[in-house]
């Protein structure tokens, strides 16, 4: 069982962390705090709830923009002009030690879910994510992320329309839902 909260230095220990991607543990022990001081970002960790100084996984999120030319044509025809606000997440890691756990997963549902809330309060057409190569590329994919036309390692997933759920190919992330 795990539970997600706004990553705090003081109680979470991000020193253990470690995904396997140098990038992404250095993100997490040195400059995530550091771009939520600033206003940069927000960052969620996922912590065990036996264990809640113990960063299971994590994600940031910042509030973004997108230019029509990126989308698929079907999604950018009923836009507006340039540009689209929408949520960025800049990172998202899995400890090691949660491997095949489905902790990848849930913390997609999680920033989904984050920007939905957001989205009631400021809007926001779609979640954008860079992936770091065709193993994360093709993580996202598997839950409706579509590719810029123009940077196909960028990816986005529209948040649907008022009232409407997130245009995911999947569901499972809903069943594992947790919430801070």
């Amino acid at each position: 069982m795990f539970e997600e909260q706004l990553l705090e230095p003081k109680h979470h220990d991000p020193s253990t962390f470690a995904c396997g991607e140098p990038a992404l543990d250095a993100f997490v022990q040195r400059h995530a705090h550091q771009t939520m001081r600033r206003g940069i970002s927000q960052s969620w960790v996922l912590v065990p709830v036996d264990q809640t100084s113990t960063i299971a996984g994590f994600y940031s999120l910042a509030p973004a923009e997108v230019g029509l030319a990126n989308l698929q044509p079907e999604d950018a025809r009923p836009l507006p002009p340039d540009p689209i606000p929408c949520f960025r997440m800049g990172r998202l890691a899995r400890d090691h030690r949660w491997r095949g756990e489905g902790i990848g997963e849930l913390l997609v549902g999680l920033a989904v879910e984050r920007c939905l809330q957001a989205r009631r309060s400021v809007g926001g057409y779609a979640l954008i994510v860079d992936a770091k190569g065709e193993v994360a590329k093709s993580f996202y994919l598997r839950y409706g992320f579509r590719p810029y036309l123009d940077t196909p390692n960028s990816l986005y997933l529209p948040l649907g329309g008022p009232g409407e759920e997130p245009l995911l190919t999947t569901g499972l992330w809903s069943a594992k839902r947790v919430t801070a």
